[in-house]
């Protein structure tokens, strides 16, 4: 053989095997494919066995970190509850100041209203006061006048009676005691009005002296005669002449009942006899 018969058989055989490894290539990758296609549902039912205890865990992990989240989230939410709590009583607090100021506004707009009230009748009162003072006026001067007018007159009346007073006094002095006055047992005992002995105790007695200046006096049967608590004492003696000329302003006298009668006596001259009186109303 030659050398050209050579290459030309060594080509030959190249170009028959090339043709027939692709057909051998093939069936090896079939295969590989055929095996791995069947090794896949194999490696699937393994993955699909183990996914549901990945699936526990993770769920496990989940709820753990739900759990945790929950747990941090609880005092959190504790707080936002007590927080809500004390705004919540904050406003009904605060609702019920406005409420307490509301009736403290009323209450004062309640009194200012009384005390207006109040200050327009005191200023009616005072505008009636004065409206009646001015009407006064003229009837308080008219009164003024008229007791002014009484005083004088009462002084003039007291004046007169002091005068007059002094004259009947003057008249009715005994010259001799002695022999001027008489006892009631020489007249023939008392026949005149008798004070009751209760009332009698009450005013009457040595314990209870006065003076005849102060009290009404008047003439009666050409005797002075003076009042005194209720009653009319006349003089049936004159007084004796050792009495004072003013005795009856400045010496003290009292009404006692003695040895069947009525008689005054003077505290000045103590146990001397008294001037014999009668009782009437």
């Amino acid at each position: 053989m030659t050398r050209v018969e050579g290459i030309i058989a060594t080509s030959a055989l190249l170009i028959l095997f090339g043709a027939s490894i692709p057909g051998y290539a093939q069936k090896p990758q079939q295969e590989d494919k055929q095996q791995q296609s069947a090794q896949q549902p194999k490696q699937q039912g393994q993955g699909n066995q183990s996914t549901p205890k990945q699936q526990q865990g993770q769920n496990q992990q989940k709820a753990a970190q739900q759990q945790q989240q929950q747990r941090t989230q609880q005092p959190q939410q504790v707080q936002n509850q007590q927080r809500a709590a004390q705004q919540q009583q904050q406003q009904r607090t605060q609702q019920q100041q406005q409420g307490q100021n509301q009736q403290k506004a009323a209450q004062q707009q309640q009194q200012q209203r009384t005390q207006q009230q109040q200050q327009v009748q005191n200023q009616q009162k005072a505008a009636q006061q004065q409206q009646q003072q001015r009407t006064q006026q003229p009837q308080q001067v008219q009164n003024q006048q008229n007791r002014v007018q009484q005083i004088q007159r009462t002084q003039q009346q007291q004046r007169e009676q002091q005068n007059q007073q002094r004259q009947v006094w003057q008249q009715h002095r005994a010259g001799n005691w002695d022999s001027q006055h008489r006892s009631w047992q020489q007249r023939g005992g008392y026949n005149g009005y008798r004070i009751p002995d209760t009332y009698f105790r009450s005013y009457y007695g040595r314990n209870h002296w006065f003076r005849i200046y102060s009290l009404p006096f008047m003439f009666f049967d050409g005797y002075p005669r003076f009042q005194y608590r209720g009653y009319w004492f006349s003089f049936l003696d004159p007084y004796p002449e050792y009495w004072r000329d003013n005795w009856y302003e400045t010496d003290d006298v009292y009404v006692d009942y003695y040895d069947g009668g009525y008689y005054l006596f003077n505290r000045r001259y103590p146990g001397r006899s008294g001037i014999a009186i009668s009782i009437s109303f």
